[in-house]
């Protein structure tokens, strides 16, 4: 019953990715949730990114299995995202502590993956850099924190870490843009199908992918490992910082998030149970 046959369609696994690819287009326009660490949870990270480096050669193989997942992140970008953003607005450290489990329950499987071709010093050495770096860059932007006025030129940037969020897992664009004040008029703009918005941002976004996928994708092919617990310490850190700590104070509030908390956690590992019983390929 696990097992799908091969070549043929099977309904379970589209839905499947297409609520793999809601959650990701959630994960890339919620602030603090990165779209590129849920790709690596859910496993379609590599093949997003063997496409994206080669999309002549990868077409046929890759386009296929990963036609759902497009679905469902439009549909998560434009359209669940509006309703989890009421619930981020109205309920804010409880959505965020759904998602800090949801994301903490897959990191077994994100370290059992991150180990498929050995471990080594780098390896533990690359997740301990990328986690340093992750925090201190996420606290920098949180001690100076600079207004900006949108421009296209700042929607070009939009863009950028648009697609950054993506490719780079761990880097949520929300988190980058927040600061600056360009994440309310950007995701406004998407919103409103506003073309002053959609057109730098689209630009900035395609000339992200083809500067730095091909790259990402070379990093993967050579040093496996040492990228992938890179990634691990990208995770670990960007989820740190969401954390709202402040929150845990009030006893009330506190036993809100631990329910949350759990709740994600439990999710987490029933997909993962779930995604270990479909052949993702």
């Amino acid at each position: 019953m696990s097992n799908e046959k091969k070549g043929g369609f099977n309904p379970m696994q589209f839905v499947f990715r297409i609520v793999q690819g809601a959650f990701i287009g959630l994960g890339a326009v919620l602030p603090g949730i990165s779209g590129g660490v849920l790709s690596v949870i859910f496993g379609i990270y590599k093949p997003i990114m063997e496409l994206l480096s080669n999309p002549v050669k990868n077409f046929k193989t890759h386009v296929p299995p990963l036609i759902p997942v497009g679905i469902g992140g439009v549909i998560g970008f434009l359209g669940v995202a509006n309703i989890l953003s009421f619930f981020l607005e109205k309920y804010p450290d409880p959505s965020v502590c759904l998602f800090i489990g949801l994301i903490g329950g897959m990191l077994p499987s994100l370290f059992r993956e991150a180990g498929e071709q050995g471990r080594s010093k780098g390896s533990y050495l690359s997740m301990v850099i990328c986690m340093a770096v992750i925090f201190a860059l996420l606290i920098g932007l949180k001690m100076f924190s600079v207004e900006v006025t949108p421009n296209f030129f700042w929607y070009l940037f939009c863009g950028f870490c648009l697609a950054l969020s993506v490719i780079a897992p761990g880097m949520s664009f929300s988190t980058l843009l927040m600061p600056l004040g360009l994440y309310t008029p950007f995701i406004d703009g998407i919103g409103h199908f506003d073309l002053g918005v959609l057109i730098p941002g689209g630009i900035g976004a395609l000339v992200t992918v083809i500067c730095l996928a091909k790259a990402i994708n070379a990093l993967f092919d050579n040093y496996y490992s040492i990228a992938f617990h890179g990634i691990i310490g990208i995770v670990i850190a960007a989820t740190v910082m969401i954390i709202p700590f402040s929150s845990f104070t009030v006893p009330s509030q506190c036993l809100v998030n631990v329910i949350c908390l759990v709740v994600g956690i439990a999710a987490a590992l029933a997909l993962d149970k779930f995604n270990s019983r479909v052949t993702v390929e």
